[in-house]
């Protein structure tokens, strides 16, 4: 049997989240077209007949920005590559950037085997210009595969899956052949709201919100859950409210219903904005809204 630990790598916004979700089968990252919508450390465990592949997803790494919240990213990303079995370096068709350089040196200084998964081939048409940017990309590193594929449709995900699990070493099962995550309940709640909170707000608050779950309780057949969306700024909060609290109130109803739908159960959510001010550059403030490795 094999088994084993594969972390997902790239710069923001190359589709990692959304290969998570297509690997596993289901969701279990949020995903959006901002960059950095991805925060934390998500590990998806796939087990199978073959063997059990543990998948880290990682936030995107990137050259912008010096504050607390930027150096938490970079660090999270980087340490996914510290004792992996293999990485998967994604990137995007007929693109290449500094930050992609960036990603592929990391991988290059952690000395792990590498498939390099180009993303977004379903945006190329026709697939004959693909072919240039697949040698560029094979001369670039000692790959051992070069996979394009389309995360949003799944064309081709099921055959890199079958290339990560024959490349993960023998052994037994890591995790209990039922579980698909180390991740709590609650912090896929505050996953669910914050994603809400991007799609709709992703103009005005791109990265001023994050989401703590205050009480997460279980009574009569359903979760009751609180959650506080903290902001930097008191324009923030009121921009969230909207008129008469009426936008909110849309966000809060639709990740309510994700949640019902991601639990499998009724879900009565209760939320509130409040302002802490300059959180995403305090160090300390990171930590207490549960930004540590």
């Amino acid at each position: 049997m094999k088994s084993g630990y594969t972390a997902l790598v790239g710069r923001p916004n190359v589709g990692k989240s959304t290969l998570l979700n297509q690997l596993l089968g289901q969701k279990m990252a949020i995903t959006s077209h901002k960059p950095q919508t991805t925060r934390h450390r998500i590990l998806g465990v796939k087990t199978s007949e073959a063997g059990q592949v543990v998948y880290i997803d990682t936030p995107g790494m990137h050259q912008r920005g010096q504050q607390a919240m930027n150096r938490y990213l970079n660090r999270t990303a980087h340490t996914a590559l510290l004792d992996v079995d293999l990485a998967l370096f994604v990137c995007q068709a007929l693109v290449w950037t500094e930050e992609d350089e960036l990603v592929l040196a990391a991988v290059k200084a952690a000395g792990v085997p590498c498939i390099a998964v180009v993303n977004k081939v379903d945006t190329v048409q026709p697939k004959e210009k693909l072919l240039p940017f697949l040698a560029e990309l094979s001369g670039r590193h000692d790959f051992v595969e070069v996979v394009p594929l389309s995360a949003r449709d799944g064309s081709n995900v099921e055959a890199l899956d079958k290339l990560v699990t024959e490349r993960m070493p023998e052994g037994g099962l890591i995790f209990p052949e039922d579980q698909i995550t180390d991740r709590s309940e609650r912090f896929f709640a505050a996953e669910l709201l914050r994603e809400q909170i991007i799609r709709r707000y992703h103009k005005e608050l791109p990265y001023a919100v994050t989401v703590e779950i205050e009480s997460f309780v279980e009574e009569q057949g359903r979760y009751v859950i609180g959650a506080v969306i903290w902001v930097e700024r008191e324009n923030q909060r009121r921009i969230l409210l909207g008129k008469q609290g009426e936008a909110m109130k849309e966000a809060a109803s639709a990740a309510r219903r994700r949640m019902a739908e991601f639990f499998d159960t009724r879900v009565h959510l209760d939320v509130w904005i409040k302002v802490k001010k300059s959180w995403s550059s305090d160090e300390a403030s990171l930590a207490q809204l549960g930004y540590s490795e």
